[in-house]
């Protein structure tokens, strides 16, 4: 009779915690015999999890076999050396590629076309280490070592090769935190992940918002002046200019602090 912690028990575990993120975070998801037979996402990572046991043990060819068969039939392409945590979401997944010595935590979302990759030729681990609860964009590419920290999220379309702090927000190419909250992340967050990755800040878009604002204020004041009556008052944030002069710094330089 196997042990309470044994493996079958830990595969049935990480089975259940599969099914409830499908759940969780599709909402065109209906029932679990839906789930189980229709979701190429749940199949590739059972798949995985199959073919890692095998290369765990040695048997490299078999695990490549399974590997390149679940990427056949679902699309997505992840390398049996490749370590994932329970919790694991593929949205649609359709050209998903996960390299050999990515780490996946816990609760952890990707879309179609993202790429977890390495840099160069050299060996040991060259693909990046995706913390809990962290939300990767459709066609993001996250490249070579980096470490993305807890409860991040990634913009689609964004290209990654710097590490990426804790519940932050990266987008661009090269990808660059626009948003670093500067706090821990709230751990239940972190295993229910906010899925809104589309609205995404815009430091340049912020900085032009204010650049306008201080413009018409201005001709506001010196029309006043030049008709000898008192200027308006400032409706603008005195202290936005500092604001954005930080965030273009920190896009333009790529910084990770919080400048």
């Amino acid at each position: 009779m196997p042990m309470r912690n044994g493996p079958l028990a830990r595969a049935a575990t990480a089975l259940r915690r599969d099914l409830d993120a499908a759940r969780e975070r599709d909402p065109a998801a209906r029932s679990t015999v839906e789930l189980m037979l229709a979701y190429p996402g749940l199949h590739a990572i059972w798949l995985h999890r199959a073919a890692h046991g095998l290369e765990g043990h040695g048997l490299h060819l078999p695990a490549r076999l399974i590997s390149q068969l679940s990427r056949f039939l679902t699309g997505i392409e992840i390398h049996p050396g490749a370590t994932i945590g329970p919790g694991f979401f593929v949205d649609h997944g359709m050209g998903v590629v996960i390299g050999e010595t990515t780490e996946i935590g816990e609760d952890v979302t990707l879309y179609q076309g993202v790429t977890l990759g390495g840099t160069g030729k050299h060996s040991g681990k060259r693909h990046p280490t995706v913390h809990d609860g962290v939300t990767v964009g459709a066609g993001a590419s996250v490249l070579g070592p980096v470490e993305v920290g807890e409860g991040a999220k990634v913009g689609a379309g964004a290209i990654v090769v710097k590490d990426v702090p804790a519940n932050s927000t990266v987008v661009g190419n090269p990808g660059k935190p626009v948003v670093i909250d500067g706090q821990r992340v709230d751990p239940e967050a972190i295993h229910h992940p906010d899925l809104d990755h589309t609205r995404l800040p815009d430091p340049v878009a912020d900085a032009l918002d204010c650049l306008i604002t201080r413009v018409e204020e201005l001709e506001a004041e010196i029309a006043a002046l030049r008709a000898g009556t008192e200027p308006p008052a400032k409706t603008s944030d005195a202290d936005c200019g500092d604001d954005v002069r930080a965030g273009i710094r920190r896009a333009r330089d790529g910084s990770t602090g919080t400048a």
